[in-house]
């Protein structure tokens, strides 16, 4: 079968690599219909997190269920499924807790790789979700934003405690970013102030319910979310990028006892000690229990009340993923959708 592997930094080729099969009685293959590139997936792309020989690509993924193992019993072959980024039992104590990205079993996605034609999901019956009836072409893209940045955005809005009578000030305009901003407003926030430097973002950011721009970064960004909430700063601030300055611009736009949901993944982040004690604020984030949600995110694709799979702006074939992360390396794309 066709798949995404990368060999070094800026080094991503398509390659015919072995199908999965069957390795646990509770694995499930599907044939995947839609996958798309991550901006985590940029990390190695850039030589930020290091590799340790050729990989393969990708954890987000739309599929059909082609074969099941001996124990699976909740998902049948024919089901179009969406997965977690994270394979998760779905029965473990942190998982009822509702953390199931921190399972005791959990698989992460991107060990296995979904841009590819096909795919093994480990724990199958605890990691995807049956999606009812015939989704349309513009449903399926957001079912597949579903499986990351969509539950993800939603997971930082929700750490967050964005709400109504609540301010929300995004720290990031990547999909996660815009897509925690469609999630705040979905939670009813009163106020959502996007911090963005681009055009095309910043529109989609009022699209999904952004009030207010910010173009500031640093603390000049955090001395505007003060200026336009009266000095107090946010109620609620998502930080969506994984950087010491995005997660400080967080933490310092964030009012006294108020939350923030950190949901970038975290490259050289320290935090002072001392200035974490009299910021006085919650801080909740990782990586996101998508799987808690997906069953309401799916309905409410499926009843055409969110789009989220507009944040996909650049559709490639599988053959062309270089030049998606090319494009997305580049800022030339937000989120690039990989069709099979």
């Amino acid at each position: 079968m066709r798949a995404v592997v990368m060999h070094a930094p800026g080094d991503v080729r398509v390659e015919n690599i072995e199908k999965p099969s069957i390795a646990e009685p509770t694995d499930a293959i599907i044939r995947v219909t839609a996958a798309c590139i991550c901006g985590s997936d940029l990390w190695p792309y850039r030589g930020v997190e290091e590799m340790n020989g050729p990989a393969p690509m990708g954890h987000e993924y739309l599929g059909a269920v082609e074969e099941i193992g001996d124990d699976v019993r909740d998902i049948t072959v024919g089901d179009l499924v969406v997965g977690s980024f994270v394979a998760s039992d779905n029965t473990c104590e942190i998982c009822l807790a509702g953390f199931q990205s921190r399972c005791v079993h959990q698989v992460m996605m991107g060990s296995i790789g979904t841009q590819a034609e096909y795919a093994r999901i480990p724990l199958a019956d605890g990691t995807l979700v049956t999606v009812p009836g015939t989704p349309t072409p513009a449903q399926e893209r957001s079912l597949l934003a579903a499986s990351d940045v969509l539950g993800t955005g939603w997971f930082a809005a929700v750490a967050a405690e964005a709400g109504p009578g609540k301010t929300v000030a995004v720290v990031g305009d990547g999909a996660v970013g815009l897509l925690a901003i469609l999630a705040a407003r979905r939670l009813g926030a009163d106020r959502i102030i996007a911090m963005s430097r681009h055009a095309d973002r910043q529109a989609l950011a009022r699209r999904f319910g952004a009030t207010d721009i910010v173009t500031e970064r640093g603390e000049e960004g955090v001395a505007k979310i003060k200026e336009l909430t009266g000095g107090y700063g946010a109620h609620s601030t998502v930080e969506a990028v994984g950087t010491q300055e995005s997660m400080l611009q967080a933490i310092h736009s964030t009012r006294p006892g108020g939350h923030v949901g950190y949901v970038g993944v975290s490259h050289g982040v320290e935090l002072d000690g001392l200035d974490l004690f009299f910021s006085t604020v919650h801080l909740l984030g990782g990586p996101a229990p998508v799987r808690r949600f997906l069953p309401d995110l799916i309905d409410l694709i499926m009843r055409d009340e969110i789009d989220p799979g507009a944040v996909f702006d650049l559709t490639l074939p599988l053959d062309a993923a270089a030049e998606g992360y090319r494009a997305m390396d580049e800022r030339r794309a937000t989120k690039v959708l990989l069709t099979l």
